[in-house]
């Protein structure tokens, strides 16, 4: 059977700040149909929702999306242990669906759903939660397609001197066609939003503020000295009280003061499935602005826990110039994991997040003052987003980063998998 007849590229990622030039793009209809296109390519890279916006998104060779692989969801619970075999190409929308339905449930969620599974997993995206690792920490087992069109399963059971390595792959070691996930029964969440928190409580009591509910999330300008905390507790009815200095939103909000709140999930305290509550937007909100789409640019720093009020007071300190640049910022908790190319690797840590007005110019030097900053408190940047660091600086922030490119260079030689960025990073190991 021939190949499958490209498709026409697409222009640019997301945000439209990484541009496709040249590429070829592809969509098999099976996993065979992969094989054989894999087999034949010089270079190629797998494609999700290109939420990315950074140049670890780019290809200089064929791109190929896998959402039109069989797109099943299937639930073992095995010695206590249940988890979730899904095809990598659906998003995180579809599968939570699927295993809603099932009884079943992710632990965390990220505040976009409508997000590819496999692109979160090798990018470290995460949600927010004192007890919460990035979603990549989930899984448990994957199958990818090796530079010859030869199918590869890793699982953390059977190679777990290399699995840490393989998951924050950053699309450098195959195209992932399944992974296996950890999942538990499935639950209710309620959240709730305070507004006007001084910037002085996560700054002087950080672990109370971040510990008051299963996942929290404080969205900032840096410039007002307020926040509004997000709560979400797996049970109804929490507390409404005014407790960190804010006030209890009477109507749902979005966490961009001014912006109407249609998109976002239910608020009020409102109970509802855990897939309904965890991402802080709807699905529909994929291609919205701030909303949750499109004209926007995002970067994100990881520093450790303890330091996060230090970084709290530093963001302030250059709140004039952030403000104006910028949509929205949010903080948020992660625990550690054991992702070699996992920004909270091996510490528990807090994210800063800013989505920034699409101006990449208006916007380099602030990042470049927010690094200043934030780097030596000892902030690693979120692979996916804009940062003023080269790949070979960001790779020194990371122990693991040599015993990654061993196990890239085992697994794909010829460097089929690469892209310019992932060239740079390797080289400067």
């Amino acid at each position: 059977m021939a190949l499958p007849r490209p498709l026409r590229a697409p222009v640019a990622n997301w945000s439209r700040n990484v541009a496709f030039d040249g590429a070829r793009t592809h969509r098999p209809g099976s996993v065979e149909e992969l094989r054989r296109l894999v087999h034949g390519s010089p270079r190629i890279r797998a494609l999700g929702s290109t939420h990315s916006f950074s140049p670890v998104i780019a290809s200089d060779g064929d791109l190929v999306w896998t959402d039109a692989l069989p797109g099943t969801v299937t639930v073992a619970d095995g010695q206590g242990r249940p988890t979730a075999e899904v095809a990598a190409g659906l998003s995180y929308t579809d599968a939570c669906a699927a295993l809603d339905a099932a009884g079943y449930a992710l632990s965390n969620l990220a505040s976009l759903p409508n997000i590819t599974i496999a692109g979160a997993c090798a990018t470290a995206t995460h949600g927010s939660g004192d007890t919460q690792r990035c979603l990549s920490a989930s899984v448990r087992a994957l199958e990818l397609i090796g530079p010859q069109g030869d199918p590869v399963r890793l699982a953390r059971d059977t190679h777990p001197d290399t699995f840490p390595g393989a998951v924050v792959s950053l699309g450098a070691l195959g195209i992932v066609t399944r992974m296996t996930l950890d999942v538990e029964p499935a639950f209710t969440v309620s959240q709730r939003v305070l507004l006007d928190v001084p910037l002085d409580e996560p700054v002087h009591r950080f672990d109370q503020v971040f510990g008051r509910a299963y996942s929290v999330s404080a969205f900032t300008d840096w410039h007002s000295g307020h926040a509004r905390l997000w709560l979400k507790h797996r049970s109804e009815g929490a507390p409404e009280d005014g407790a960190n200095g804010g006030e209890p939103a009477r109507e749902r909000v979005n966490p961009v003061p001014g912006r109407g709140a249609d998109l976002c999930t239910e608020q009020l305290g409102i109970g509802g499935p855990w897939h309904e509550r965890l991402p802080h937007f709807l699905p529909a909100a994929a291609g919205a602005g701030p909303d949750g789409a499109g004209d926007e640019l995002q970067s994100e720093y990881f520093v450790p826990r303890e330091a996060a009020p230090a970084a709290i007071e530093a963001l302030r300190g250059i709140g004039h110039l952030v403000a104006p640049v910028l949509h929205i910022s949010e903080v948020r908790t992660v625990r550690g994991d054991d992702l070699w190319l996992s920004p909270a690797y091996g510490r528990d840590s807090a994210a800063f997040h800013f989505t920034w007005v699409n101006d990449v110019e208006a916007v380099r030097p602030v990042i470049a003052a927010i690094e200043e900053r934030l780097l030596p408190l000892g902030a690693r940047p979120h692979w996916a987003k804009l940062t003023a660091l080269s790949p070979g600086e960001t790779a020194g922030l990371y122990d693991r980063a040599a015993d990654f490119k061993r196990l890239a260079e085992g697994l794909d030689p010829t460097g089929k998998f690469r892209n310019p960025f992932i060239d740079a990073l390797l080289a400067a190991v």
